[in-house]
């Protein structure tokens, strides 16, 4: 109990603010004054939908402070191949570039990329290797809208 509350001490010495904390309310309203432009591709719209959820939750801003970008680069790498030549596991890579702006004059205030990779088995039937490949580009946009809000509400916390 002690160590805790000697470390709480610590913390709150060197400027350690939770990004979640009441204080950090700042950075959360910052969020939900971001308008994010269209993501193409199917895969995209499902990032776009993601980040709504995670930015923007109680809908989108009347008159957006800022402009989300998205670009999303995908690859696969073949990981495990058999004697015969025949890949049995697989990673898929995803990449998104983005940057966050004011809509007057476009001009980017935070430019960043996250990466997610996740593997999957590739199995003899094709169905089950197809599941299995949008299961993990489905793992993919979850943890790059993840890693988009974690870096935009950072920047803004520190902004603002």
């Amino acid at each position: 109990m002690v160590f805790a509350a000697t470390c709480s001490a610590a913390l709150a010495g060197c400027g350690f603010q939770p990004l979640h904390s009441k204080k950090a309310g700042a950075s959360a309203a910052g969020l939900a004054e971001i308008r994010i432009a269209p993501i193409a591709d199917r895969i995209g719209q499902q990032l776009h939908n993601l980040l709504l959820d995670k930015l923007t939750p109680l809908g989108p801003p009347a008159v957006a402070r800022y402009v989300l970008r998205v670009t999303l680069s995908e690859s696969l790498q073949n990981l495990a191949v058999r004697k015969d030549d025949v890949a049995t596991r697989a990673n898929l890579v995803m990449r998104a570039r983005f940057s966050l702006a004011r809509p007057l004059d476009d001009t980017p205030l935070m430019t960043s990329n996250a990466i997610s990779a996740n593997s999957y088995n590739i199995l003899r039937q094709e169905f089950p290797t197809l599941s299995a490949e949008n299961d993990a580009r489905a793992r993919a946009v979850r943890e790059l809208s993840d890693e988009i809000r974690t870096r935009i509400a950072i920047y803004l916390s520190r902004v603002r």
